[in-house]
């Protein structure tokens, strides 16, 4: 008897354009022979089953099921395709811990935590990983240009605290960029993380279990044509994504041993991506951030780095499924 399996999409933040993309590639790529897909659209006008024909019906939030063909059908397992809130920041997840209903994504404090990330590089490095150094501002209690300079040397990057798509980040080079940067980043957050530039190579990793096993998949080395890895280079085309990374085996040994211990640290289940900056003077690669739903669309770098792998999307997916059970 084939499982049932709900595809959650959608969103209620800016990233819902990104699940979308995500979950037409997941739901291509699943193994139609061994589950039921059914895709859930999570949106701020409700939660609604979409079926083939691209009609809507309304999700029973009181047990996460749907009536199909006159019968109500609930659903074995969730695949999270969802970025940013609430799939991504342990909301959905907590509502389904509250169901028993299992996914294959972080649980909700894991997913909560890595959503904001100063608690992650708070975290990471409390367990020896190397991070920036940073400040935490508060957008009823911020500091001033002056403040933050006394504590931090520039160039400074400063960032939304939580949420990801690198919607309103900003490089700073010179102090008089600083307030207008805050400003673009409390306009999308009320929290604002701001951290010391590290230079170096731009190297990301996805991670996963299988089998109770974690698995580091192949690395991808991003070259970006802008200033950082911003959304226009994420998602415009304006960055180069080398999978997998022409790097010695004893830098991506370095990146592999972190990505791994990040991924025990965080509690980690399902696939994450974790980006990281290698700094040839410390020799040694810095944990800049952890994204517990990376993306899954066509030109998603996780997709990239499981076909680098050898694996089929297929087969991973499967692997993904079938380790939340």
């Amino acid at each position: 008897m084939k499982k049932n399996i709900a595809l959650v999409t959608g969103g209620y933040s800016g990233e819902s354009v990104i699940s979308y993309k995500s979950a037409d590639s997941i739901f291509q790529n699943i193994d139609s022979e061994k589950w039921n897909c059914f895709i859930i659209d999570i949106h701020p006008s409700g939660w609604f089953y979409v079926n083939a024909k691209k009609e809507k019906t309304l999700v029973d939030k009181n047990d996460f099921s749907i009536a199909e063909n006159g019968q109500k059908l609930k659903f074995d397992a969730v695949l999270i395709g969802l970025h940013g809130t609430p799939g991504e920041d342990g909301k959905l997840q907590g509502y389904f811990d509250c169901l028993n209903i299992p996914y294959t994504s972080c649980n909700a404090a894991s997913s909560a935590l890595t959503f904001n990330k100063r608690y992650t590089v708070a975290v990471a490095a409390f367990a020896g990983i190397p991070v920036a150094k940073s400040l935490h501002l508060f957008k009823n209690n911020p500091l001033t240009p002056n403040q933050i300079l006394k504590e931090l040397t520039l160039p400074l990057f400063v960032k939304p605290n939580n949420g990801g798509s690198s919607l309103g980040i900003s490089k700073v080079k010179e102090e008089n960029e600083l307030s207008i940067a805050l400003q673009k980043a409390f306009n999308e957050d009320e929290q604002v993380l701001v951290e010391e530039f590290i230079s170096g190579r731009e190297f990301t990793i996805g991670v996963f279990k299988s089998k109770g096993n974690i698995i580091t998949l192949p690395i991808t080395e991003i070259i970006s044509q802008n200033e950082f890895f911003d959304f226009q280079a994420k998602y415009e085309g304006a960055s180069q994504e080398i999978t997998p990374a022409d790097v010695s085996e004893d830098i991506a040994e370095k990146i592999r041993e972190e990505a791994k211990k990040a991924y025990s640290v965080f509690n980690c289940n399902g696939v994450i991506r974790i980006d990281f900056i290698y700094n040839e003077k410390y020799a040694k690669p810095y944990l800049l951030e952890i994204n517990t739903v990376p993306g899954q669309s066509a030109a998603s770098i996780v997709p990239q780095q499981v076909k680098a792998m050898g694996w089929s999307l297929k087969e991973f997916y499967t692997a993904l499924i079938e380790e939340c059970f």
